[in-house]
């Protein structure tokens, strides 16, 4: 009842447009339009319409099917004229997605074992980039003909590939786009080659990583390959055969193989690439295929030259004082402290510098279950596949953790440019009091702050809240339009008639109002 009408659909290359990458880029463009244009014609079709591959280098066949059964419903692949270089399956159930014909794996360049646990974030990030997308490799026309380029209803292995799609056709190559999403772990790895360690820091300012359990297989049609998280969440192992073949998969013994020909054994370790070049005929190894492509441009140069360090920032010329105990303690009813948040979570990590870490169970009801008033982030929880995800030690794995951030513009994804690393570099979220007054008197290079007050008039009147959301996002705006880079919400400034909004609230609020204004 569930099964699609397949149809294949040949087209001829013109002779005006170039065989290979100039021709794949076309067919991209085409191919995303025409599912575009009849999602957004057709209603109800994205369960029923969908481009599994439009390529001259590979040719999808998926389904909601087991492995024995692909060879006899395509019935081209036991013809013996079938023949291919490499082959990329993809075998397994879907454990955060409803199975569909679809969301079958693989995709047109890639095939993942493992989630995108950033997947939302990631999502909201590509999506304020959007507007500041050009490309030599794209006309104006044809970029808007692909926007918004991820659909996101598919699975988070769909979305992570539709972004595969786009930055391989705007000019870099696969193992570059595979190394600016899924990253080895660099920041504080003091061995690494500074070269690649600046390759990793410039695109950490330029993108956040798709991170989670992964092993991913990929290929454009000329170069197969696989990459694995930095965690090494996921297995991997490869065998090389005295008969040129090359064989990786998630376990050994997926595929039977005469062992008198095994030349080699291995198996992907975190965050390495593992890649065969099928036009010259031979395995490119991770640091070559590494050194190839953080060679390519003077990141280390660009870094030095346009990154700012919120450690090196001039000191503020302010003097803080004490808060007395009454007003330590009208702070913690304001913004909803409990005695419990104040003894469990914060005097562990405020007095020792650990995570608040607890073995008691809960009986404490849902947010939108609960009898009594609840604060704002409660209702809110991280959404995750929990079952598949190994604990992570923080304090001895410290070397694949990092709190680390970029403050300012990211520009334009598609191209690279020395001031794309032209931010503030911030060690981790928390901020100090100093810290947060070195941000408010930056003035230096593009950067400028401006302070915007998030409260309201507690009235008690209805729409006092909604008038001050709307009036904030106005100066939001304003502000980014007379030119300040940064932008601090505060919510210091109250008094007896005003309450704060709360941060969760405000944060997204002018995040997602910037995003629409574009």
């Amino acid at each position: 009842s569930v099964e699609p009408e397949i149809e294949q659909v040949f087209v001829s290359r013109p002779y005006h447009i170039a065989a290979g990458a100039d021709f794949e880029r076309k067919l991209f463009v085409l191919k995303t339009y025409v599912t575009k244009t009849i999602y957004n014609s057709v209603k109800d079709s994205k369960q029923d319409f969908y481009i599994a591959s439009f390529s001259s280098r590979t040719i999808v066949y998926k389904g909601q099917l087991t492995s024995l059964q692909v060879r006899t419903y395509y019935t081209e692949l036991s013809d013996k004229r079938m023949v291919s270089a490499f082959g990329l399956v993809h075998s397994r159930f879907a454990t955060n997605t409803f199975p569909s014909w679809r969301l079958a794996q693989p995709f047109r360049h890639i095939a993942h074992n493992g989630e995108i646990n950033t997947l939302q974030g990631n999502l909201n990030w590509f999506r304020s980039s959007v507007k500041s997308f050009a490309s030599p490799y794209f006309t104006p026309e044809e970029l808007n003909m692909i926007l918004p380029v991820i659909d996101e209803t598919q699975s988070d292995s769909g979305c992570l590939d539709n972004v595969v799609e786009l930055l391989l056709h705007a000019g870099r190559s696969l193992p570059h786009v595979l190394m600016m999403l899924i990253p080895e772990a660099w920041d504080g790895n003091k061995d690494m080659d500074p070269i690649k360690s600046a390759f990793y820091q410039f695109h950490a300012s330029l993108m956040e990583p798709w991170d989670g359990p992964a092993a991913i297989a990929f290929t454009d049609g000329n170069l197969i390959g696989a990459t694995l998280d930095r965690n090494g969440l996921r297995p991997s192992r490869y065998a090389l055969t005295s008969d040129d073949r090359v064989i990786m998969a998630s376990e050994s013994g997926a595929v039977e193989i005469d062992q008198s020909t095994v030349i080699e054994k291995g198996r992907l370790t975190p965050g390495k690439m593992f890649v065969v070049d099928m036009e010259q005929g031979r395995i490119i190894s991770d640091d070559e295929i590494k050194q190839q492509v953080c060679g390519r441009r003077p990141y280390a140069d660009w870094i030095n030259q346009y990154q700012i360090k919120l450690e090196e920032l001039p000191e503020p010329r302010v003097m803080f004082t004490n808060l007395s105990e009454e007003s330590i303690f009208n702070y913690q009813q304001v913004f909803g402290y409990t005695r419990e948040d104040i003894d469990l979570l914060l005097k562990p990590m405020a007095i020792d510098g650990k995570e608040a870490i607890g073995s008691m169970g809960t009986d404490t009801p849902l947010a939108v279950l609960s009898k009594q008033p609840q604060h704002l982030s409660s209702y809110f929880k991280q959404l995750f596949a929990q079952v598949t995800n190994p604990p992570i030690d923080p304090i001895r794995e410290r070397v694949v953790m990092s709190l680390a951030g970029f403050m300012g513009n990211n520009g334009n994804l598609l191209e690279e440019s020395q001031m794309q690393c032209h931010c503030v570099g911030i060690k981790h979220p928390i901020l100090t009091n100093q810290e947060l007054e070195k941000l408010r008197s930056i003035d230096t290079g593009l950067f400028q702050s401006k302070t915007l007050q998030m409260y309201f008039r507690a009235d008690g009147k209805p729409g006092s809240l909604q008038k001050a959301l709307d009036g904030l996002c106005r100066y939001a705006v304003d502000a980014v339009e007379d030119g300040f880079q940064v932008i601090i919400l505060s919510d210091r400034a109250l008094d007896s008639t005003h309450a704060a909004i709360p941060s969760l609230l405000a944060v997204s609020a002018v995040h997602h109002h910037l995003i629409r204004k574009g």
